[in-house]
């Protein structure tokens, strides 16, 4: 009888609600997470992102609740890969009152841009803003310092009337190269490279790629004073800090020179420098100093990130609630070996869909894996919770959202790159784990829309996809030993596990999903 009783026990709306949505939705599970994908790179569109950070009302402007007066007083510059999208953008909206532009921009965007269909991200006809292309390969180049020195130039000639938007993207510490003289574009480089090849970190790089940068580190902002200086930033780096992100031109950053002397010393490269580094680096001292009576940044300079991981996974979750799914964000920070991240991955899956209580030694191994893939023990707790209650109750399917950026640790000479792996990967953790209909399913894609050297930005597996190789003679471990994702994703059932998304025009880094059917209720 009570087994009857609890058939009819009322359930909560939502969760009643929750259970029709997935019959509502005819898609399959694959289709659905490339629809939720799709819908993360449209939210961090170059264009579209600037539009919702621009309010304009006849002479004024608001951005990030501060208004700013125009007077045919306002000037841009911009560098990256997204910047000409955002440019078109604020040309729209400003009119006339953009008196002066200067962009740099990668080597061939004008053209991939018109030859993809993309001309709503193009300037138009007799444009104020001029276009610099340059960086060929993401590498800083002549083209690239001639840009930066030509915006240099304009930031330099403002006066405390005029109002200088700064836009920058992803690949902007290549397109602004301006080392400071007597140093070259190639000591430079060879610099950061020894660094680099040394092992030092991104921040180590960073600092010392300041001390001998021109507009890097807040020089921007300092050549552009008493101007007022307003920066919108699309973010590829993790946490979005504003220092790192094309080191930080907009951003005050003191260089202090025992800082940048003893990151050399501890990598042993003083011996090895050229006269003109040695030189600059001698000469050093706090950039910000230079004018005791500049005003703090705060008052001159507004930095605001209107383009994000975080961002796009928002707008990923509200289209995947619509399609059918409960959406949970783990993190917008993942990070770590591939292979540490798959094994969460593949964890959470059998975490949320064992038929019974999972054993502890699951959430165990989670959170000792947390530090190793930069998740805090808080986020995994929590979405522990989400998935455990998602078992319990029965509420339907679940979309485990995440982004970040990974690495590869390359041992083989194989095409592929990070997402098209960590995806090969968790079809390997979800082996055996298969529930109807068709899941769980996961995705890894950059939002970049390229992932490595290949046409894909990611790809899509499942718990089938080692029974799948198998039946074609295909040894998943040799393509994974050979770093060869995108070969074997290609072989498999005709490439169909591949996200080719073609050519997006932005990056927030990676988006990874985990899309878990619903988990029919076990009734005692």
């Amino acid at each position: 009888m009570a087994r009857v009783l609890s058939l009819f026990r009322p359930q909560p709306l939502l969760t009643l609600l929750s259970r029709l949505k997935p019959a509502l939705c005819k898609m399959s599970m694959d289709s659905r997470a490339r629809e939720v994908f799709s819908t993360a790179v449209e939210a961090v569109q170059p264009d579209t992102v600037v539009k919702q950070s621009i309010e304009r009302k006849e002479d004024t402007v608001i951005i990030d609740g501060r208004k700013f007066t125009l007077k045919h007083n306002l000037h841009m510059v911009g560098f990256g890969k997204a910047v000409l999208g955002m440019a078109a953008q604020v040309e729209k909206i400003m009119g006339d009152h953009l008196v002066k532009g200067i962009i740099s921009v990668p080597n061939g965007i004008q053209q991939t841009l018109q030859q993809n269909g993309k001309g709503h991200l193009l300037l138009k006809e007799n444009s104020s803003i001029k276009v610099m292309e340059g960086a060929k390969n993401n590498l800083p180049d002549g083209d690239a310092q001639r840009a930066a020195e030509e915006i240099k130039l304009l930031a330099s000639e403002l006066t405390e009337k005029d109002l200088l938007l700064v836009l920058i993207s992803g690949g902007g510490s290549a397109l602004l190269p301006a080392p400071i003289p007597p140093v070259s574009l190639k000591e430079k480089l060879d610099v950061t490279r020894k660094l680099a090849g040394a092992g030092a970190t991104i921040q180590e790089l960073n600092t010392v790629r300041r001390a001998l940068s021109f507009l890097k580190g807040g020089g921007l902002a300092h050549q552009a004073h008493p101007a007022q200086v307003v920066a919108l930033i699309l973010s590829d780096v993790i946490g979005d800090p504003l220092d790192m992100i094309a080191s930080g031109p907009t951003v005050r950053s003191e260089v202090w020179p025992e800082e940048i002397l003893s990151i050399l010393e501890r990598y042993k490269l003083l011996p090895s420098l050229s006269a003109s580094v040695k030189d600059v680096l001698a000469r050093q001292s706090p950039r910000w100093k230079e004018n005791k009576d500049e005003s703090d940044a705060s008052g001159h300079v507004l930095n605001v990130v209107i383009g994000s991981n975080s961002i796009a996974l928002a707008c990923a979750g509200r289209r995947a609630r619509e399609l059918g799914f409960r959406p949970v964000v783990l993190s917008p920070g993942v990070c770590g070996d591939v292979r540490s991240v798959s094994r969460l991955y593949g964890l959470l899956a059998r975490f949320a869909c064992s038929p019974e209580e999972p054993p502890p030694e699951i959430a165990a191994e989670v959170l000792r894996l947390g530090p190793e893939v930069g998740v805090e023990s808080w986020d995994l707790c929590r979405t522990m919770q989400v998935l455990g209650e998602g078992r319990a109750e029965g509420w339907g399917a679940t979309c485990l959202l995440a982004g970040g950026e990974p690495t590869v640790e390359l041992t083989g000479k194989g095409r592929g790159g990070r997402n098209q792996e960590l995806a090969l990967r968790v079809g390997l953790e979800l082996k055996g784990l298969e529930l109807p209909p068709n899941g769980p399913v996961f995705l890894s894609g950059g939002t970049d829309g390229q992932d490595g050297p290949t046409e894909a930005a990611g790809a899509i597996t499942d718990g089938g996809l080692y029974a799948e190789a198998q039946s074609q003679g295909l040894d998943i471990h040799d393509f994974l030993v050979n770093n060869d994702s995108y070969t074997f994703l290609s072989h498999l059932s005709a490439g169909k596990h591949l996200l080719v998304p073609g050519l997006t025009c932005t990056n927030v880094m990676d988006v990874h999903m985990l899309l878990i059917p619903a988990i029919p209720i076990k009734i005692s």
